[in-house]
C-alpha cells in the first residue's frame, strides 16, 4: 500500500498575513480542494493507494462535506490532544485545544502527529522552564498518538533530525520511535520521516542513497512499518522517491515555491502522476 499525504499549512491565513490561499475564499477553500482532486483520484485502486489530506481546523468541516460518494479522499486534523473527553467524565473542557473524539466527530479519520513544527514547539515550552529534555517531547507525542489510536483514527507519525542532530541521528531517531509509539498499536500508524536539517529555503536535500538508508534503519526498528518521505514530496523528487522500494509513499506541502508561492490542485494531481508513473 502506497500512502500520499497533503498536509495543508498556513491555507487558513489570508495571503497578506503571510498565508498561501490563492484559490477561494476561507470559507470556501476546503471544499475547493476537495472538489478540485477528488474526481481524478479516483482512478487509482484503493487498495493500493491512499489519499488523506489534513486541513487546519478552519477547514475540517466544509471539506468533509464536500466529499462525493465513494471519495478516494480522507479528511485529517493536524494533531490532536494529549487528553480526550470520556463519558462521565471531561467533557471537553481542553480550550484551544483539539480531542481526537471531536476530531473524529468532524469527520476524520487520520491526523499528522510530531511534525516537526509541533516538535519545535512543545519544545519551545518546555524551553521556558529552563528544559531541555527530547524525551519529555517524544512522550507528550505518545500520549497524542495513544489517544488518537483509541479513538480509531490513522496516524502519520512524523520523526526527523536536526542539523545539531545529525551526527547522532540514529540515537535521535531511535528515541523518537521507541517512545513515541511506547504501547501503541502500530496496524494504524504510518511513519513519515523529515530531514529537519535540509527543510528551508537554500538547503540540500538528501539524496537517495541517504533516504534509503533512513528508511532501511527505520523499518528495521519498526519490525518493517511502512515509511513514508516527509520532507517534501515534489514533482522534482517523484521518480527518485518511487525509484526506492523502502519509501511507501510521500508527505505533499506546497506545490509551487516560487512565484505565486502555494499549493494548486492541479500541480498536486502532476505531482502523485509522476511519483505513481500513471
Amino acid at each position: 500500500m502506497k500512502h500520499i499525504y497533503l498536509n495543508l499549512k498556513r491555507f487558513d491565513v489570508p495571503v497578506e498575513n503571510g498565508g498561501v490561499n490563492r484559490l477561494a475564499a476561507l470559507k470556501d477553500w476546503g471544499p475547493y480542494i476537495v472538489k478540485s482532486t477528488q474526481e481524478y483520484l479516483k482512478k487509482y485502486d484503493p487498495k493500493e493507494v491512499e489519499f488523506i489530506q489534513f486541513f487546519p481546523e478552519a477547514h475540517i468541516l466544509s471539506a468533509v462535506s464536500a466529499l462525493s460518494e465513494n471519495s478516494p479522499i480522507q479528511i485529517g486534523s493536524q494533531s490532536v490532544y494529549r487528553f480526550d473527553t470520556e463519558l462521565g467524565g471531561n467533557f471537553g473542557a481542553f480550550t484551544s485545544n483539539r480531542p481526537a473524539s471531536i476530531v473524529k466527530a468532524m469527520g476524520c479519520t487520520a491526523t499528522i502527529i510530531g511534525h516537526c513544527e509541533e516538535r519545535m514547539d512543545k519544545k519551545g515550552i518546555l524551553a521556558e522552564t529552563d528544559i531541555n529534555n527530547s524525551a519529555a517531547v517524544n512522550r507528550l507525542l505518545n500520549k497524542e498518538i495513544t489517544i488518537a489510536v483509541s479513538q480509531g483514527l490513522k496516524v502519520l507519525y512524523c520523526i526527523g533530525e536536526t542539523g545539531e542532530e545529525q551526527d547522532v541521528w540514529q540515537e535521535v531517531l531511535e528515541e523518537q520511535l521507541q517512545i513515541g509509539l511506547n504501547g501503541v498499536d502500530t496496524s494504524n500508524v504510518v511513519i513519515a520521516y523529515e530531514p529537519v536539517w535540509s527543510i528551508g529555503p537554500g538547503k540540500t536535500p538528501p539524496n537517495k542513497e541517504y533516504i534509503t538508508k533512513i528508511a532501511k534503519f527505520v523499518k528495521n526498528k519498526t519490525n518493517g512499518m511502512d515509511v513514508v518521505y516527509g520532507g517534501g514530496l515534489k514533482l522534482e523528487n517523484a521518480k527518485m522517491l518511487a525509484s526506492i522500494p523502502v519509501i511507501d509513499g510521500g508527505l505533499i506541502a506546497l506545490t509551487r515555491f516560487s512565484g505565486e508561492i502555494g499549493f494548486y490542485p492541479e500541480e498536486y494531481l502532476e505531482i502523485i502522476s509522476a511519483y505513481l508513473g500513471r
